[in-house]
């Protein structure tokens, strides 16, 4: 019984875990740092220094939904860390947004959870477009003369910000299914400093074709079930960051676009070929799984990634939970 209550009494005195909410959490996050953490981060990934389970998914049919649970550690750091974020796309219907989310931040040493971040899921979004900052700072060519975004929703907007920490380009072009959104987000977009600082000039485009075929940077963004960017119309030269196939079932390339392609590129190898674009491309023999690179093994040495203006690169970005990890450790800084 004395040891019982000991241990009760010891329960007693564990400190609770912080707590942040939104507006706390923005303050805390430094774009060009960021960056440079989630390039760090693929890094350690591709050294096998992070352990990283396999992808947790559920799926909703009525409402739509899903909500993807990633959660992993850096060997030998302080933290592990659980995140889970959702997407229920009926939600702006009900005047709610699409997203949702949060990430746990727990002791490697005694598994007491540390910080609570009740981030809304905007960590995610910022990890994300954060990956794709990286994948064209490695990838893209030097000279980008325009830069193509294909999609409408908050990772358009963000992917297209944070390359004007990495890209030098006054053109871009964007492409969505429904003009009217499109609009609505170059008008956003116009009204934002970072892209007043920038000087970029923005226009719609309203064939898909049309902005494969004039950019030479390329962003897709969409949760697409089935190709939309068609390997004829890529010109010589172009870097395509493919981030929206992060689910069983989504396809926004075609698979013979990373038959052409002379790099094709993955965040994870092991989750592209599971749920990424690379899976219809190895699965359907355009592609060998062996001829895929790794992203950290591209920035830790570049003499593997893009050697010519000519070739066309493809990064196949499906979010590992490294991404998490870094951001997370930013903010408990």
């Amino acid at each position: 019984n004395g040891r019982l209550n000991n241990e009760q009494s010891n329960k007693r005195k564990m400190p609770m875990p912080k707590i942040l909410k939104l507006d706390e959490i923005k303050r805390l996050i430094d774009i060009p740092q960021l960056i440079r953490e989630i390039e760090t981060g693929f890094v350690l990934y591709s050294e096998h220094k992070v352990v990283v389970p396999p992808v947790g998914f559920l799926h909703f049919d009525q409402p739509p939904g899903d909500v993807h649970i990633k959660y992993g550690f850096v060997t030998g750091d302080d933290f592990y860390v659980l995140k889970m974020a959702s997407g229920f796309y009926n939600n702006p219907d009900l005047g709610l947004p699409v997203s949702d989310g949060l990430l746990l931040v727990f002791s490697q040493k005694t598994g007491q959870l540390k910080l609570i971040l009740l981030d809304e899921c905007w960590l995610t979004d910022m990890r994300t477009a954060a990956a794709g900052a990286v994948a064209a700072k490695h990838l893209a060519p030097n000279n980008v003369h325009h830069i193509g975004i294909v999609g409408t929703g908050v990772q358009a907007r963000l992917q297209l910000e944070l390359l004007w920490d990495v890209v030098d380009c006054k053109s871009c072009l964007i492409w969505g299914r429904d003009s009217t959104k499109v609009q609505h987000l170059i008008e956003d977009l116009r009204a934002t400093e970072s892209v007043q600082a920038w000087g970029l000039e923005i226009e719609a485009t309203k064939a898909l074709d049309d902005l494969v075929s004039r950019c030479n940077l390329i962003v897709t963004t969409t949760s697409a079930k089935s190709p939309r960017n068609r390997a004829a119309q890529v010109q010589k030269g172009t870097h395509i960051t493919a981030m929206g196939s992060d689910d069983h079932g989504k396809q926004e390339l075609e698979a013979e676009l990373l038959a052409k392609a002379d790099l094709v590129v993955a965040d994870s190898v092991s989750q592209c070929v599971d749920h990424g674009e690379c899976f219809g491309a190895v699965q359907g023999k355009h592609i060998e799984e062996g001829s895929i690179l790794e992203l950290g093994h591209v920035i830790k040495n570049p003499a593997i990634g893009r050697t010519s203006e000519d070739q066309i690169t493809v990064v196949d970005l499906t979010g590992v939970a490294i991404q998490d990890i870094q951001i997370a450790k930013m903010v408990d800084r």
